[in-house]
């Protein structure tokens, strides 16, 4: 079995190595930038961890398969960024602060292509399956930015709403990286169902926490203002949860959609409806949430008998993706 600091390596050696074409530079320097400014890795390193599980050496098979998650990752990000107006991403400027929104789409298209060019160099006896579930993944994502870009227009929205929303949106995503690394991995048909079942498990928890921390988290930490879901209404599962709560639906849903302008009353409406969610325990019901969806995810795996070793791996990654919220 391929030892975790492998991982570690082979992730950082993969992008190091990425590269793109040089002209025309005001199409390709926004793909460059966006991975150069960099991240957890979370997708590719979820793909080769299941991987791993299955094989006792990488092969080329595996390498670009899993840098095209993360260039898709990429490109959904350099979009979602222009629709929610967000000025920094991992504590940089944004993409379309940067360039512009036009250049932003433009290259945030082409990121996606290359995203299916990587993706396609899989090997020849498993491409139909891995385009299949990649294809399909891709979809599922834009799914679910539409309805995430819908409840912005609808004051009072459903857990269970929420819940698929986020599913289709973050969650389908880790669970195809899982997938992918057991289809490519050799796993049968059982494993791979109960890795994408723990992928998708641990993209729920990732997404909770992902809102947690977007109003409790620190900013130099989290690489995003705190607080931009409140300043953009946008519906997080803390504003769910509380609307489930509150006994004063339409108060806060007043709260909710005040139009601020001056940093003064932005850090106000922030500060109002952190409050707010603090005298309804919502913080604590978030962590709640993350640690039950965590645990569903090592119920998938539960029944595989991978052994102890590989379950531990699986444990680590699940406690490290999501700790930061805890």
């Amino acid at each position: 079995m391929i030892q975790e600091n492998q991982i570690e390596q082979t992730i950082n050696a993969l992008f190091k190595g990425i590269t793109f074409p040089s002209e025309p530079s005001g199409l390709y320097d926004p793909l460059r930038y966006m991975i150069e400014i960099g991240g957890k890795r979370i997708r590719p390193r979820l793909c080769l961890t299941v991987f791993s599980l299955f094989r006792e050496s990488f092969s080329e098979e595996i390498f670009e398969p899993a840098i095209a998650l993360e260039v898709f990752h990429s490109f959904t990000l350099l979009h979602d960024d222009i629709m929610d107006k967000s000025p920094l991403r991992r504590g940089k400027p944004t993409v379309w602060k940067k360039w512009g929104a036009d250049t932003a789409i433009l290259s945030g298209d082409v990121m996606q292509i290359d995203a299916y060019r990587r993706m396609s160099k899989a090997s020849p006896d498993k491409l139909p399956r891995v385009m299949e579930l990649f294809s399909r993944t891709a979809a599922m994502v834009c799914e679910g930015q539409q309805y995430d870009m819908d409840f912005e227009s609808i004051p009072d929205v459903s857990m269970d709403a929420y819940e698929k929303m986020i599913g289709l949106k973050t969650a389908e995503l880790l669970a195809c990286s899982a997938a992918m690394g057991a289809v490519i991995g050799g796993a049968d048909d059982k494993a791979v169902k109960a890795l994408y079942d723990y992928g998708y498990q641990l993209g729920m928890a990732f997404q909770v926490a992902d809102d947690y921390l977007d109003a409790f988290g620190d900013e130099k930490v989290f690489g995003k203002p705190i607080g931009g879901d409140i300043l953009n209404e946008k519906k997080s599962w803390l504003t769910v949860r509380a609307l489930e709560k509150t006994s004063d639906k339409s108060s806060f849903i007043k709260l909710y959609a005040r139009q601020v302008e001056s940093d003064s009353e932005k850090e106000a409406k922030i500060r109002e409806v952190k409050s707010l969610y603090e005298r309804l325990q919502v913080p604590e019901d978030a962590q709640t949430a993350i640690v039950n969806y965590t645990d569903k995810a090592m119920d998938s795996v539960e029944d595989l008998g991978l052994g102890r070793l590989r379950t531990v791996i699986l444990r680590r990654f699940a406690e490290k993706l999501v700790g930061r919220a805890m």
